[in-house]
């Protein structure tokens, strides 16, 4: 995990660069992002940021989550064919890397390997694809719920 203070202070430098408007509410919603580790969803994060913002929408939320997405700088993970859950988000970590899913909890961890230069060549090279990003994922059940007696 990135430091969190240095990851917020490069996301509001990046919004101050493009000009954006840096609200008390959106700066608190990126201080969370930045400071996440547990890849929240937006619904988190609006209760999160209601504690301090209790005038806040959940609109707000949404907009601030799809200008960084459009600036690539929070990675949005898909995890709807797993119970319905919607998306999470990873601010801290944008990059494109493998993560870990439970599917019974629905706990996500960052995988702590890269995928390398060669796989990315050979499957550009087999499929004829420029490969512009990348994502793996891995579902499982993670160790709590084994202990618990999850299948």
């Amino acid at each position: 995990m990135r430091d969190p203070e240095q990851r917020f202070q490069e996301l509001i430098q990046k919004l101050r660069t493009r000009a954006y408007r840096l609200t008390p509410q959106r700066v608190a919603l990126i201080r969370l992002l930045a400071s996440s580790e547990g890849h929240p969803d937006a619904a988190e994060l609006y209760r999160r940021l209601l504690e301090q913002f209790p005038t806040t929408s959940l609109a707000t939320v949404y907009k601030t989550l799809n200008l960084l997405k459009e600036m690539g700088e929070v990675l949005e993970i898909e995890i709807d064919g797993i119970g319905g859950e919607g998306s999470r988000f990873d601010g801290n970590d944008p990059t494109p890397h493998p993560h870990l899913i439970c599917v019974r909890c629905h706990r996500i961890l960052d995988g702590q390997v890269s995928l390398t230069e060669e796989i990315l060549q050979a499957v550009q090279g087999q499929s004829g694809y420029r490969v512009i990003s990348h994502r793996l994922d891995f579902y499982g059940i993670c160790p709590e719920c084994q202990a618990q007696g999850a299948n």
